[in-house]
């Protein structure tokens, strides 16, 4: 095991330095043995036994119509219910006829179609309700859920705690934050984010390598270089700047020096008819790659299925350039979605990983229940629908339910705190624990009364 040791300014009882427990290793990642880890994380209120838990959160840039994908409303007039026809599933409830392979593995997935939100009615609002569970006010940065996941647990591996792929969100036309970051928790619980396109022939991952001809030789050179510098600044190194800053340098040297963070990002690893079930596209091999991710030891992969909604083929269909129409929606957008989430779920399935990792399906708001003029569907908060399998999740089943115009949530009516509390749930944090919030105090996972939605399990 490789040791990260120099001289520091801490120093524990027994003459150790802090640097002696930055060991390349699982436990090293987040300076604690064993022994230490399992107290903490009893304090911390974590379940030993949901170590191995994960997620893979998919999140649906754009915003699907809850009418024209999972909650179909056959009776209603046609300026509601759209173009599409449902269809019969392996589960309690319809698809869309545009979700044929959602059909066929619907035991293995449940929906729930009374998600709700009451902040504004643009992206980038919904991506911060969605992701961190709260409402970006007061200039307050709520962490994501996978960066909370991190601070609770730490890294398992050499890969990071939580990666985004292909790449972060773009804006969203109401310059917020978009909710894939750390936020108060600071920049070193920021995702790992790819920054490149998995699809493509040349497929790297520019953070991954070292700059081109130098050798891991000159890398631990430069390691050991700055090592010793540091050890004649123990003013520097008592600032939280410079502790960021080592922190984000030790995990860049474990990435870099990996090999089997190589091998996880390595898609030729897997056959071409494996690759062709998820689709040769960006987001089909992203799913690919949340798997094997996952596989390695990464303990949250957010997925974006698209990057921005303007000038994009995307899930926003308003029916006229620069955004999406309806047919665009059911010729590219629902036929690339179909084909990787239902290989993603079965492969996941296939190789006994579904129950430890939870998928879900989410998205920023719903589609007005009236097609536009242009022929598309705006903005519509008011009422949508998530779906949920794997990490404890029965399959099967439709939570909730939606006025007869899909407007409006009539049955267990579902706010974004209480979808990122079921994420929680499944990866076995309590929802009761706390992290350091802004100023320093102790801010709760979920706010008070806040629960999981208990249905689905």
């Amino acid at each position: 095991m490789l040791n990260l040791s120099s001289r520091a300014s801490v120093h524990t009882c027994d003459g150790k330095t802090r640097r002696d427990f930055l060991q390349i290793g699982t436990l090293g990642a987040i300076g604690l043995g064993l022994p230490q880890y399992l107290a903490a994380a009893a304090q911390a209120g974590i379940d030993p036994k949901h170590e191995n838990q994960s997620c893979i959160m998919i999140f649906n840039l754009g915003a699907p119509s809850q009418l024209d994908t999972f909650d179909m409303k056959p009776e209603a007039p046609a300026e509601v219910r759209g173009p599409f026809k449902p269809i019969s599933t392996k589960g309690d409830f319809q698809v869309s006829n545009i979700l044929p392979e959602h059909a066929k593995i619907a035991d293995k997935f449940s929906i729930v179609r009374s998600c709700y939100h009451t902040a504004a009615a643009v992206h980038d609002a919904g991506w911060q309700m969605l992701q961190t569970g709260r409402q970006f006010t007061g200039g307050v940065n709520y962490p994501h859920a996978g960066a909370v996941l991190q601070y609770m647990r730490g890294r398992r591996s050499d890969l990071p705690a939580h990666v985004v792929l292909p790449e972060s969100m773009g804006m969203g036309g109401g310059n917020l934050p978009n909710g894939q970051a750390g936020g108060f928790l600071g920049k070193a619980y920021d995702p790992f984010v790819l920054m490149a396109d998995p699809s493509q022939e040349k497929f790297h991952v520019p953070d991954l390598l070292p700059p081109q001809g130098l050798g891991e030789v000159r890398i631990d050179r430069r390691r050991r270089m700055r090592s010793a510098i540091e050890a004649r600044m123990k003013e520097l190194e008592a600032t939280e700047s410079a502790k960021v800053l080592d922190a984000n340098f030790v995990a860049a040297y474990r990435l870099m020096s990996s090999a089997e963070a190589r091998d996880a990002f390595d898609l030729t690893k897997e056959s071409v008819s494996v690759r062709e079930r998820y689709g040769m596209n960006r987001f089909g091999q992203c799913c690919l790659l949340a798997r094997r991710l996952i596989e390695a030891g990464v303990r949250f992969v957010t997925v974006n299925t698209f990057l921005t909604v303007f000038n994009e083929i995307t899930w926003d269909i308003h029916g006229s350039k620069p955004f999406t129409t309806i047919e665009g929606m059911k010729n590219i957008v629902a036929p690339m979605y179909d084909q990787a989430y239902s290989a993603l779920i079965t492969d996941l399935d296939a190789r006994g990983m579904l129950d430890s990792t939870m998928v879900c399906g989410l998205a920023e708001f719903g589609r007005t229940p009236k097609v536009n003029p242009a022929g598309g569907r705006d903005h519509w908060p008011q009422c949508f629908t998530c779906t949920f399998a794997g990490g404890g999740v029965q399959g099967g089943r439709a939570i909730g339910a939606s006025d007869p115009i899909g407007g409006a949530p009539v049955d267990r009516p579902t706010q974004p705190s209480e979808v990122i509390a079921t994420i929680f749930k499944s990866l076995g944090l309590d929802l009761h624990a706390e992290m350091p919030g802004p100023g320093g105090r102790p801010f709760p996972l979920v706010d008070f009364g806040v629960r999981e939605i208990d249905e689905l399990f």
